[in-house]
């Protein structure tokens, strides 16, 4: 965990999510412009998967999104990208929808995601339960926790309140051994924190699950290994339980199961303050050596 020195944004400099996901069209043909705000090793996982739900959104009719499963395709620089929207499937109470990205002749990413009326009813189970946490007020800011400047270099980090669960500071972070694989944090998006728009709510929770994995990740390994590699996302798998109903805080709690064979496995969950389980996800991660 290398921080750099970066004065952070201020509010005024921070970029919204709607704003940033944007996009324009119709009849299954969109576009939309990536924004360097949402960088980590390039367009953010999340960010991209983001972008895919508000194409959804624009095309179907149907306003709850219940399940995305994306996979990355390559890297977009941050400029216009094109949308193809193309529905599998519609019933009066669900769709199938397929959404392109391409940058170019250059595939970015493909997702397939289930999208389903608002007017379903059906049983009520709430067997999970919320991880350990103190409420969001209760937790440091990152900004409490380290010098000041001393930030991450990657401007996504910037869009966000963070407060980390699990932190373990520069003058031991060197000597950890044998720290377990997870990882825990609330998060509160800057400067719009809650959204009307059923598809931007989705989007927050996704986004969260796919910055899970790799944090947990490096917790498990050796400093050593930290150093020689990163592991970006192959693809992310999403599940959304509940709508976050206005809760401008979300704790995530991610994991990471197994590295193996130059790929490594996690996810997440994403919960309100008030104890509710929002979405859920799984990710492959492949390492790649850190450049130099």
């Amino acid at each position: 965990m290398v921080l750099a020195a970066v004065p952070p944004r201020s509010v005024a400099d921070v970029s919204d999510l709607a704003a940033d996901t944007e996009v324009t069209g119709a009849d299954g043909s969109y576009r939309a412009r990536l924004s360097a705000d949402w960088e980590i090793w390039g367009p953010c996982g999340g960010y991209i998967a983001a972008v895919l739900l508000r194409a959804a959104s624009a095309h179907t009719s149907l306003r709850r999104p219940a399940t995305l499963a994306c996979h990355f395709l390559g890297v977009a620089a941050f400029d216009d990208v094109e949308l193809d929207v193309t529905t599998l499937r519609a019933t009066r109470r669900t769709e199938s929808l397929r959404v392109a990205m391409r940058q170019g002749d250059a595939p970015v990413a493909e997702a397939i995601l289930w999208c389903v009326a608002d007017e379903l009813d059906g049983p009520v189970l709430a067997a999970a339960t919320m991880p350990d946490a103190p409420a969001p007020e209760d937790a440091p800011l990152i900004d409490d926790l380290v010098e000041p400047g001393q930030r991450s270099p990657h401007a996504f980090w910037q869009n966000f309140e963070y407060r980390p669960l699990s932190w373990v500071g520069p003058d031991k972070w060197s000597q950890r051994l044998d720290d377990p694989a997870t990882f825990r944090a609330w998060y509160r998006f800057l400067p719009t924190a809650v959204f009307d728009d059923p598809y931007l709510e989705a989007a927050r929770v996704a986004m969260l699950v796919d910055i899970a994995g790799w944090p947990a990740l490096i917790r498990g390994l050796s400093p050593a290994d930290e150093e020689r590699w990163i592991a970006p996302s192959l693809d992310l798998a999403m599940t959304f339980h509940a709508p976050p109903q206005g809760a401008e805080h979300l704790l995530l709690d991610g994991f990471a199961s197994v590295a193996t064979g130059g790929l490594a496995g996690g996810g997440g969950s994403v919960w309100s303050p008030d104890g509710r389980l929002l979405g859920s996800g799984t990710q492959q991660l492949i390492f790649r050596p850190l450049p130099s």
